[in-house]
């Protein structure tokens, strides 16, 4: 089992040590890539009108200097970087070791600027989005999407995907339907249901400690998915085809 989890938007930068180490990086073959991101992104970042390129407010303007110098900052494990509501959720300070263990092995976050990292990888804090154009770059979701292709399939071959990514970071890599399962959440009121986005990112990371801390082995299939998010809330299955991902549903009372 892989957990496929988008960036926080917000992050917290280290409160001290070396910078990032390229060679200790998951994926080096990504390095070129993410090198060619970065370049361009301290460039726009360094522009006098960056924080309308980034699509940022004048609140992140500190966020912005950073990234014109992510070769220096100071760098720590992706799980202390990513913040917010799902990652709260999922809490990884608060599993036991051996359910942090499972988490570096098994999640992976879907980056804009380092196209995919485990929760080891230590990295500075940044800003930037998948939906961000950049010089030289183009689209990042259509950069990343047939490098990402290359560099996981080796990796995923085999396991079930649980993808809990929005939008924006899904359409950076679409991994195989038939292994893959994106997780949707929903309220439901007197049998009409309605698509939530705060508490989606809560219950997405919710889902993701929940597989990482119950006992037992980690489902296999999508219907073995399913099992283990009943065990916690209202769910049900909907069956992918040829082209299109299984379905998750979870069901939240309103």
């Amino acid at each position: 089992m892989l957990i496929l989890l988008p960036p926080s938007e917000g992050k917290t930068p280290a409160a001290g040590g070396s910078a990032v180490n390229w060679s200790s990086l998951s994926f080096p073959a990504l390095n070129s890539y993410r090198a060619k991101v970065l370049e361009a992104l301290g460039t726009v970042s360094a522009h006098e009108d960056a924080l309308a390129l980034l699509g940022v407010g004048a609140s992140l303007k500190d966020d912005v200097e950073r990234n014109t110098r992510l070769g220096a900052e100071p760098a720590a494990p992706a799980h202390q970087i990513y913040s917010g509501v799902l990652y709260d959720a999922l809490g990884y300070r608060s599993l036991t070791p051996a359910q942090r263990r499972k988490a570096d092995d098994s999640v992976l976050v879907i980056s804009a600027l380092w196209g995919a990292i485990r929760f080891g990888d230590r990295v500075p804090a940044y800003r930037l989005s998948m939906g961000t154009p950049l010089p030289d770059v183009g689209r990042l979701a259509s950069f990343w999407k047939p490098q990402l292709a290359e560099a996981l399939t080796e990796l995923t071959a085999g396991e079930l995907l649980v993808d809990c990514r929005s939008s924006t970071y899904a359409a950076a890599w679409a991994p195989p339907p038939a292994q893959t399962v994106a997780i949707n959440v929903f309220t439901e009121d007197n049998g009409v249901r309605k698509v939530v986005s705060h508490f989606a990112k809560h219950t997405r990371g919710e889902l993701a400690r929940h597989l990482l801390a119950r006992r037992g082995n980690p489902p296999r299939t999508p219907a073995q998915l399913l099992k283990a998010a009943q065990e916690k809330w209202d769910a049900e299955l909907v069956d992918g085809s040829a082209r299109k991902a299984h379905a998750l549903n979870i069901i939240l009372p309103n």
